[in-house]
């Protein structure tokens, strides 16, 4: 057995960034493959190599076979990660590969050809052992026969892409007819994503959790389990928040789904690193989703509580080597939560964003400050563009704590340290849901965004001692910036102009009037007729990131002064924060408050995308719920429908365009 001297990764952004890693610390070379788009990717400059293949579509460069080929044989790799997405679970890619002498660093064909097929898969499952969703798993005509399948099987029902992955072509039906509507839409995108329109229907559990059992195998038969992983925080079936282990887990529970997970690898002679998913309801009975024969995107959790480096393992028994593991090896330490950081606007229905990234400044990897642990997973940088190709994460960042309190608690930390500028995140609504007190109890479900931002989100509501804080930083800021632009300007040796100690914080629905006193060390600050805090700080003009100690601990706040006042962004809120004299303050109560644009007649692009259909013309008349267009945007279908009842006046894009945000589509009377 000899270990690889060259790989090369056929994938791109931050799990490409991720294996190039572990390939170096172990003495690999690593080679890049790149598209037009992905020319400056960091990936590209990580790796020791790089070749180019292709035009920016997935579907001309990363998911081409004879392109990774090429460069696999140009630049003489012996072995090819995939990496997870694009070509991860291609049973014809690892077959060409093989034919070409080249090492898959994965399972064998067979393995993704029997687990790769959801169909297939639950029916092997249940040879197994492992139990099963009840379900229709044949092939379906068309929408009646898909409809005929949901009534048999009773709703609500999952109707589910065979090949799928990622939460695409994934529909939930409660009646017939969203039974036959996303049959279709779920054809349709399982055609573009995968090019592989079968689709299969199961039950639909309720109040399901979606844990999953990560995998580790050998090619002599050796195979482990690592624990359990929760990603039940999902929107539109694509997880969002996980975390290791899981809250609802028992002892002999995680057994049970362990056993059974290590059952079906072995069934398939599983080598590789693999996950086992599951559905598990509120009474601990957990049934068999999927096996995904990849790399994981959430698999750092799990290396965070066991140690155990998931892509080192893939790479030895790619290599030959045995796993070296047993089950009694495995111990878990901790509790570990990862954000999955997007490029998505959280106040436009998470809808996707693209742009350069004028600022990303993650928090550092190591120590957070508070007794927890950062890992940062990225593939982008300060400079770097989203791309409206491919997928819109940004980067996963992690925490890990003695306790799940002290993970949630550290991952708040890390949060309101992380800088990103230049495209609308989701950073506010990661911060929210790490406040959330249902989410902090563990009590959740599949459907715990759905329930817990019923209309969608808007933003986080400070609570009263939040708002104190928060004004406390206000003043000092602010007690900053005027002490020094006065001494720059030198008014205050001239004694012609003094920087009073007496302000009022207005914030967008509530001002308070705060006192602060400079004292050796810091200052002293009063909010309202709150307590008197002692606060110090490093903070000067022109920083974006502050750190403020108070006598309780660390308050990181991001700052930006706008031409309106001091933007913070803190613990999820973004305001607007203005800090007055007293007398300025009454004055500014006076002014007019300017009336928003009315944009009711219009149907404006709420994403960047390629418009992809229009569904009505000039003079049609539209009902409420109707679908006027559908828009594609990083690899998901998206359908525009009217409000209202009204009648289209003029049509002003073309199908084929590719439309920025809030570009006007269609205007009505």
């Amino acid at each position: 057995m000899r270990m690889f001297k060259k790989i090369l990764i056929a994938n791109r952004g931050e799990i490409a960034c991720r294996i190039i890693k572990t390939a170096q610390l172990m003495g690999i070379k690593t080679v890049a493959v790149y598209s037009d788009a992905d020319r400056d990717a960091l990936h590209v400059k990580l790796a020791d190599e790089a070749v180019y293949i292709g035009p920016a579509p997935s579907s001309q460069s990363y998911l081409v076979i004879e392109n990774i080929l090429k460069a696999v044989q140009q630049t003489g790799a012996e072995a090819v990660h995939p990496g997870y997405g694009f070509l991860s679970e291609n049973a014809k890619f690892a077959e060409a590969l093989e034919k070409a002498k080249v090492v898959f660093i994965g399972p064998s064909v067979k393995a993704i050809e029997a687990m790769g097929d959801k169909i297939t898969s639950k029916k092997l499952a249940a040879a197994a052992g492992v139990n099963i969703v009840p379900g229709f798993m044949g092939l379906i005509d068309d929408e009646a026969h898909a409809a005929k399948i949901a009534a048999g099987i009773g709703y609500p029902v999952m109707i589910k892409a065979s090949a799928g992955g990622g939460g695409k072509g994934m529909r939930i039906a409660w009646n017939e007819a969203e039974a036959m509507e996303g049959f279709t839409l779920s054809k349709s995108e399982a055609k573009s994503s995968f090019g592989d329109d079968r689709i299969f229907i199961e039950k639909f559990v309720t109040q399901p959790r979606h844990i999953e059992i990560q995998v580790l195998g050998d090619a002599l038969g050796n195979i482990v389990y690592l624990g359990e992983r929760e990603c039940s925080i999902q929107r539109r079936n694509q997880k969002v928040i996980e975390e290791a282990p899981s809250p609802f887990l028992d002892a002999a529970t995680r057994k049970a789904m362990g056993e059974q997970a290590v059952a079906l690898a072995k069934a398939v002679g599983y080598t590789s690193a693999g996950t086992v998913e599951f559905i598990v309801d509120g009474g601990r009975n957990f049934y068999f989703l999927e096996m995904n024969t990849r790399l994981q995107v959430e698999h750092p959790v799990t290396e965070l509580i066991t140690g155990i480096d998931i892509v080192e393992k893939m790479i030895r028994v790619a290599a030959g080597e045995k796993l070296g593991l047993k089950q009694s090896d495995i111990k878990f330490d901790g509790w570990a939560i990862e954000s999955r950081l997007y490029a998505e606007d959280p106040y436009r229905n998470f809808l996707p964003s693209i742009g350069r990234l004028t600022r990303y400044r993650p928090p550092g990897n190591g120590d957070n400050g508070d007794g927890t642990l950062v890992r940062n997973d990225t593939g982008v940088y300060e400079g770097g563009e989203i791309s409206i190709h491919y997928d819109p994460m940004i980067a996963k960042l992690c925490t890990w704590g003695e306790t799940r309190e002290k993970a949630i608690d550290g991952m708040s930390v890390a949060l309101d340290a992380f800088e990103v500028e230049g495209t609308a995140h989701n950073l506010p609504f990661l911060s929210a849901v790490m406040k959330n007190q249902r989410f902090r109890s563990g009590n959740i479900t599949t459907a715990f965004i759905a329930e817990e931002f019923k209309d969608g989100f808007h933003g986080v509501e400070l609570n009263d001692e939040e708002y104190r804080r928060l004004a406390a930083i206000a003043v000092s800021v602010h007690f900053e910036t005027e002490t020094r632009a006065a001494k720059h300007s030198g008014v205050l040796d001239n004694h012609k102009r003094r920087i009073g100690f007496e302000w009022v914080v207005v914030f967008p629905y509530r001002s308070l009037e705060a006192v602060i006193l400079p004292v050796d060390g810091g200052s002293q600050v009063r909010v309202a007729d709150g307590p008197i805090n002692h606060i110090e700080h490093n903070w000067t003009p022109g920083q974006t990131l502050g750190e403020f100690a108070f006598a309780d601990g660390l308050t990181r706040c991001k700052i930006d002064l706008t031409s309106k006042g001091y933007r913070l962004r803190f613990g999820g809120a973004d305001l607007l924060v203005k800090v007055y004299a007293p007398r300025i303050a009454e004055l500014a109560k006076l002014m007019p408050i300017k009336k928003p644009k009315d944009t009711s007649k219009l149907l404006l692009c709420p994403m960047p995308g390629l418009l992809r259909s229009l569904n009505v013309g000039v003079g049609d008349v539209v009902e409420a719920g109707q679908s006027l267009a559908m828009v594609e945007a990083m690899k998901m279908e998206n359908i525009l429908r009217a409000e209202r009842k009204a009648k289209v006046k003029n049509i002003a894009a073309q199908v084929g365009a590719i439309l920025s945000v809030d570009e006007l589509i269609m205007e009505f009377e």
